[in-house]
């Protein structure tokens, strides 16, 4: 999936405008970076766009840092200049727009280093008939 094709899944998933979208996007994915090993976050990258590839990019290797939901969501609205509410609807919509990118085997296993509370916003909200 291109970028931008990306970008626009994520703006119709969090109710953002494109920037917003691309904003929340590079924040989720940089400090989803910094809370998953060096190695899973390197096997995301093989599977996304080129141009997201060096957000997944880690400095070092294979230490993931320890922060739980209100860490991540702090970084990801403070990265992305929005309020808490957006950055949360970003987050779901990068993860939930990341899962089929990747494949849902690889997706879960790099999700599996994460707090309960992240990986639930991983999960689409079910749809009323």
């Amino acid at each position: 999936m291109a970028d931008l094709e990306f970008f626009e899944k994520v703006a119709a998933r969090a109710s953002v405008q494109s920037e917003t979208a691309r904003s929340l996007t590079e924040a989720t994915l940089r400090t989803l970076a910094e809370r998953i090993s060096g190695g899973e976050a390197a096997d995301l990258a093989d599977h996304v766009a080129h141009e997201l590839r060096p957000l997944l990019a880690r400095a070092r290797p294979e230490e993931p840092e320890a922060f739980g939901y209100d860490e991540f969501l702090r970084r990801v609205a403070e990265r992305a200049g929005v309020a808490r509410d957006v950055a949360e609807r970003g987050v779901s919509a990068v993860l939930q727009t990341l899962d089929p990118v990747v494949g849902h085997q690889q997706f879960e296993q790099a999700l599996s280093q994460l707090p309960a509370e992240i990986r639930t916003m991983a999960q689409p909200v079910p749809r009323r008939p």
